[in-house]
């Protein structure tokens, strides 16, 4: 558990009771662990503070949330402000500021997913199981989540469940999935993995520790790679980026456009008339108070 009990009510196994204290800290044995693991996360990178975001996951894993004993252990960890932790957990949705289910279910209701029918599955499953975006069940088995996209529009609609892809749903067949995950039942993405881990194991995977499953299945099915397959049956070709081809083809006089001209990318003189005028330098005195105060 992540948190203190207050006394009374008994809590459920995902998260606290109404009334709980967090705690403020984890026990010597799961510091020492956390710590050495975060020490192989910060070895990555040339500096500490960059270490923040498989950290993060790294304390999800623990808590199965961004705790604010997991903030703080960060913090503390990197040589940071429980602050600047707060801001980068905040910002991505993949990091969970209360008590995550065992299972994330994320159904795309972006444009192609929801034109095949993303909507119906969103709807279906959430009456199905009576909570709507970023809630979790009673019994802590699943959180609903509405995803913009899941990036795999080539089997519109999908559903994921903790990122493992299901293609070309229903809403029976999204249900049928979510029953089985409840009932505790092994269930099989039909991409990648062979089976669905927790939303825990996910989140130490995120945090960079791999749990060999990656090589497991099929990555790109045949919806994916039909591009591919018909450009080698027809044998077609990318476009040339030969400077001088392009010239030739398009009867330009130049290949590249000088500064100043359309589809220049020439960067800006360093200073101009207006940054050295009163007014100009009157603007950046502003500026640089404001930043200051």
């Amino acid at each position: 558990m992540s948190v203190e009990h207050a006394g009374a009510a008994a809590p459920h196994e995902h998260g606290r009771v109404p009334g709980e204290r967090h705690a403020v800290g984890y026990d010597e044995e799961t510091r020492a662990r956390l710590t050495a693991d975060a020490q192989e996360i910060i070895a990555r990178y040339p500096q500490a503070r960059s270490a923040l975001l498989p950290m993060l996951h790294l304390v999800q894993s623990e808590d199965g949330y961004v705790s604010p004993r997991g903030i703080a252990f960060c913090a503390t960890t990197l040589g940071i402000s429980t602050a600047e932790v707060s801001a980068v957990a905040t910002f991505y949705t993949q990091y969970k500021r209360h008590p995550n289910g065992t299972y994330t279910v994320g159904v795309c209701t972006n444009t192609l997913c929801a034109v095949m029918g993303g909507d119906a599955i969103w709807e279906e499953l959430s009456e199905h199981l009576g909570i709507g975006h970023d809630e979790t069940t009673e019994d802590g088995a699943v959180t609903l989540e509405r995803i913009e996209c899941n990036a795999a529009c080539d089997y519109a609609p999908v559903m994921m469940v903790n990122w493992e892809f299901f293609d070309n749903q229903t809403p029976a067949s999204a249900v049928e999935v979510v029953d089985r995950l409840v009932e505790g039942a092994p269930v099989a993405p039909t991409r990648g993995a062979s089976s669905v881990c927790t939303f825990k194991e996910m989140s130490r995977v995120l945090a960079g520790f791999p749990d060999g499953r990656a090589d497991e299945g099929v990555g790109a099915g045949p919806a994916t790679v039909r591009g591919t397959v018909l450009a080698r049956e027809r044998g077609w070709t990318a476009p040339s980026f030969d400077a001088d081809e392009r010239t030739a083809a398009t009867g330009a006089t130049h290949g590249v456009p000088d500064a100043g001209e359309a589809q220049s990318s020439a960067e800006r003189p360093e200073t101009t008339p207006a940054d050295v005028s009163p007014a100009g330098e009157q603007r950046k005195q502003k500026s640089d108070d404001a930043k200051e105060s």
